[in-house]
């Protein structure tokens, strides 16, 4: 597939193809989660403390099953630019099994240890009874959540980001209508609280796996050969999904582990500061869904420019990506530096936290490009197999500028409420400058696109 043979016209509509139902798709898992907690709020005080509680494990199972989902995404993306659809289907399955193998695992560990793990935040005896039950049921979905989020991968890494889109959509209607119907005892059903809750939450995801692998098995027509799928573990490729994946895990690893510090920090403060800096980050949540989209196009069409060897094919894409995040990310930081009032004041009406919130959106706002900037090199670089460096440049970012920074105006100095706002907006900044720098230096479209990595070696 030679660059020439590509228009520009062609790339634009293959780049919007996958930036559109990505940031619909988040948009619409936003919109579902608020709703979701929205019923669970009038069940009590305690069945949202349980379910933030319980969050806050599920995302660190998550990271996991998401690196493993990057891993594939990169090697898909690579075996499908190479046209190689016998490689493409090796590694799906490998990812598929790697990653319900991992979800076998914690499903086993929370239904022995949920109780233990929980009882580490602290919380009172009815708070953390609550938040067992529910954990341990949704401890039933993460198989499905495992699924869900490869073949997510598998789509993506092939440019197709329409059935993923698909896949979530349906998962988050059926959760919230069983939701509604579960938690409250509709049509005739008793009602469950936060039991039920975890109930349609597990069926939801259920639902939505099965649907899943329903879309992959009838669309990929590279996953069914002669000779069937191979459905076994090789440990050399699995090894390699999580030598290209586990990084990007430890990623969002270190964000859950940093928002301990940050939260900490911000209730010096007062609740107001930081119901402020939750509405805040809602806010800035909406703005960021397409960067979101362009970053694991980035991945994905890079990954498909390296296994095809075309390096002005990979150059083109990445031309373009770079127009449209510098386009986003300008707008969306202008609306946040010159109309924050607006914003906070559809979120809230309080004069106080309309007040904070703006101050953070301000700086949010300014903070926009690096941010989104980063997001794109980091994507471009995984796409070619580089994915060590990106982990560097967050773990200097999160545990050398934010972490210490933030904690450091808040009970070293008692600085003003702005400094924690300016000390994250610096953190991105940093991050910018380092991830800058490391893509200019592995140059990938010069150099080959890093033909020589081991990633390319091991699916021929």
């Amino acid at each position: 597939m030679e660059a020439q043979a590509i228009s520009d016209k062609a790339i634009k509509k293959k780049i919007l193809s996958m930036i559109i139902p990505i940031t619909a798709e988040n948009i619409l898992q936003m919109t579902a989660g608020l709703v979701s907690m929205a019923m669970v709020g009038r069940i009590s005080a305690v069945a949202v403390g349980a379910i933030g509680l319980s969050n806050v494990i599920m995302r660190l199972i998550w990271a996991v099953f998401k690196g493993i989902s990057i891993g594939t995404t990169i090697h898909v993306a690579q075996s499908y630019g190479a046209r190689n659809m016998k490689k493409l289907a090796r590694v799906s399955v490998q990812g598929i099994l790697l990653s319900i193998a991992f979800a076998a695992l914690f499903l086993g560990l929370l239904l022995l240890y949920s109780e233990q793990v929980l009882k580490v935040f602290g919380a009172g005896p009815e708070l953390i009874a609550n938040a067992t039950l529910y954990t341990r049921i949704l401890s039933f979905s993460l198989p499905a959540t495992a699924a869900i989020l490869i073949v997510s991968g598998i789509f993506q890494g092939m440019g197709d980001a329409k059935t993923p889109m698909l896949i979530v959509g349906v998962l988050n209607i059926t959760n919230v209508i069983l939701s509604y119907v579960l938690i409250f005892g509709a049509i005739g059903l008793p009602a469950l609280g936060i039991e039920g809750a975890a109930i349609a939450y597990t069926i939801s995801y259920s639902v939505a796996a099965l649907l899943a692998f329903w879309f992959l098995l009838g669309k990929s027509k590279g996953l069914r050969g002669r000779n069937g799928l191979g459905i076994r573990i090789n440990m050399p490729e699995a090894l390699s999904i999580m030598r290209y994946g586990f990084p990007s895990s430890f990623e969002t690893i270190f964000w859950v582990g940093s928002s301990i510090f940050v939260t900490r920090a911000v209730l010096t403060y007062g609740e107001n500061a930081y119901a402020a800096y939750q509405l805040g980050m809602q806010a800035e949540a909406v703005s960021f869904m397409p960067a979101m989209g362009l970053a694991v196009c980035a991945t994905a069409f890079i990954g498909q420019s390296v296994g095809s060897k075309d390096m002005e094919l990979g150059r083109k894409y990445y031309k373009h990506l770079l127009k449209y995040t510098l386009a986003f990310s300008t707008a969306a930081g202008l609306i946040m530096a010159l109309f924050p009032g607006v914003i906070m004041g559809a979120l809230t009406n309080s004069r106080e936290l309309i007040g904070i919130g703006s101050a953070y959106l301000i700086v949010m706002g300014l903070s926009q490009i690096p941010q989104n900037m980063t997001g794109l090199y980091n994507g471009a670089l995984k796409g070619a197999g580089y994915v060590n460096m990106p982990l560097v440049i967050i773990t200097i970012g999160i545990w050398l500028v934010r972490i210490p920074g933030v904690l450091a105006a808040a009970f070293l100095f008692k600085a003003d409420l702005i400094w924690i706002w300016i000390i994250m907006g610096l953190d991105l900044v940093v991050r910018y400058i380092l991830a800058y720098a490391n893509f200019r230096k592995k140059d990938i479209f010069r150099s080959g696109l890093s033909f020589n990595d081991p990633i390319v070696e091991d699916f021929k």
